[in-house]
């Protein structure tokens, strides 16, 4: 390792599963703070902080605190789910905005048979249905839908925000929504069916837990908006609109903002009239019975020993999509009822698995091990950031002999790498979202895209 270099930039690691992003930041923190690759850093920080102690404020709220190595994480990832998180290193937080607007690949199961307040295996029981009667095929042909632009709802336990509020708070103190939520544009590139499993071929099981009689009984009166359809021909300009104004928007503030909430009240009286009618399983949606479970047709004792069906789906997806939605749409289309058991990101702009990704296993293995790994990634972003300024330079300065009007190279738009392709997760998110605040020294600890239920 190259002696005396600051390290700063941009890296990715593949996260597992059952940690929170913002404690993989802490994780990161852990192994960097005290190691020969990023002495220098700690170093420089330390005398700047030192150099701004003349000033009696600066004295006060940073004098007691430990040097530590800036890290930010660019588009969080539920404790749930696996792969691709990527993080910025001291300067390289001020580039984890460019991934909002990346796109992203993802691989996840399906479980067919059940629904949960949060959409995936870790939520609480809302909802049982019967699975004997879904193929290979039909799935096949319901995913057909989810292709393209479309509006999706996005999920009541998630960290979006309403009155400054996170949604899932309402559900879980038993309080109705104040406002209609907002459906979002999405836009998914690739959707296919990877495997498909037979029940008893697979390991997934749907929880056992049921949700109580509060949390459905609020989520049965705020999901009554009909439910989202992807986006007809007719609809497309519109949608087109919808994004290019949501992205607009997205580059300005995180995916959990209270602006990405309709400020109009629900139509009370056209959701009392449709309130008899058939459930409103939507993206988002819960249960509208009174009772904690529905409980649908019992499946056939052989059905049952056998288990449900499952779905390994791999998709490419814009900014802010929920897969835990797609995964409960795609159930409620077939006649049935579905929740996401795993979730992996494959991709998150230039960044991929098994290409270009630390393992997060190797930081346990020591620094002889990770950090040529991570000095490698740092170096290789640096590279890259370094050759598009030239290219920006060069573009600048032929512009500025053509015409005496042409903007500085400071004023030019940043060039559009690989990696602002991007909702969110997103909200992503959030999920694709990130709430990294660079004047801060602490350690940038975006808020999860979902609540553990």
């Amino acid at each position: 390792m190259t002696k005396g270099k600051v390290m700063e930039g941009v890296f990715a690691i593949n996260k597992p599963t059952g940690r929170s992003s913002a404690q993989i930041v802490r994780d990161l923190q852990h192994h960097f703070n005290p190691s020969e690759l990023f002495a220098p850093y700690i170093q420089i920080e330390t005398r700047n902080r030192e150099n701004e102690w003349h000033n009696q404020k600066q004295r006060r709220r940073k004098s007691g605190k430990r040097v530590q190595v800036k890290i930010g994480h660019g588009g969080t990832l539920d404790p749930l789910a696996t792969g691709v998180l990527i993080a910025g290193v001291g300067k390289g937080t001020k580039e984890l905005g460019n991934f909002l607007l990346c796109t992203k690949t993802y691989e996840t199961t399906v479980l067919f048979g059940a629904a949960t307040d949060t959409y995936d295996k870790d939520g609480k029981l809302l909802k049982r249905a019967p699975y004997e009667h879904i193929t290979r095929e039909m799935v096949e042909k319901g995913l057909a839908k989810y292709r393209g632009k479309f509006m999706q709802l996005p999920p009541l336990f998630s960290a979006l925000k309403m009155n400054g509020k996170p949604l899932y708070e309402y559900a879980r103190e038993g309080k109705e929504i104040p406002k209609e939520i907002e459906r979002r544009p999405v836009d998914v590139s690739e959707l296919e069916l990877l495997e498909w499993y037979e029940g008893g071929e697979h390991e997934w099981k749907a929880p056992t837990e049921e949700a109580g009689y509060a949390e459905v009984n609020v989520a049965a009166k705020l999901w009554k908006q009909e439910r989202a359809e992807p986006a007809s021909n007719g609809k497309e300009a519109e949608n087109e609109r919808a994004m290019e104004d949501f992205e607009s928007r997205k580059r300005k503030m995180g995916d959990d903002q209270d602006d990405l909430v309709l400020e109009k009240p629900t139509k009370k009286a056209k959701e009392e009239v449709e309130e008899e009618k058939e459930d409103a399983m939507m993206s988002g949606g819960l249960s509208s019975d009174k009772t904690p479970v529905e409980d649908q047709p019992i499946p056939s004792k052989e059905d049952m020993k056998k288990g449900p069906p499952a779905a390994k789906i791999r998709m490419t997806v814009s900014s802010g999509f929920y897969v835990r939605s797609l995964c409960h749409d795609l159930g409620a289309d077939l006649g049935s009822a579905g929740l996401m058991t795993s979730l992996v990101r494959v991709r998150q702009g230039q960044f991929e698995l098994g290409k270009n990704v630390l393992e997060y296993d190797d930081l346990e293995k020591g620094e002889e091990v990770w950090g040529p790994q991570v000095e490698k990634y740092l170096d290789e972003w640096n590279a890259l950031s370094n050759a598009e300024k030239v290219t920006k330079t060069e573009t600048g300065a032929e512009s500025a002999t053509e015409t005496a009007a042409a903007p500085s190279v400071e004023e030019t738009p940043a060039a559009e790498a690989e990696i602002k392709d991007e909702t969110t997760e997103s909200k992503e998110e959030k999920d694709e979202t990130i709430e990294n605040k660079e004047e801060k020294d602490e350690t940038t600890e975006s808020k999860e895209e979902k609540a553990d239920a």
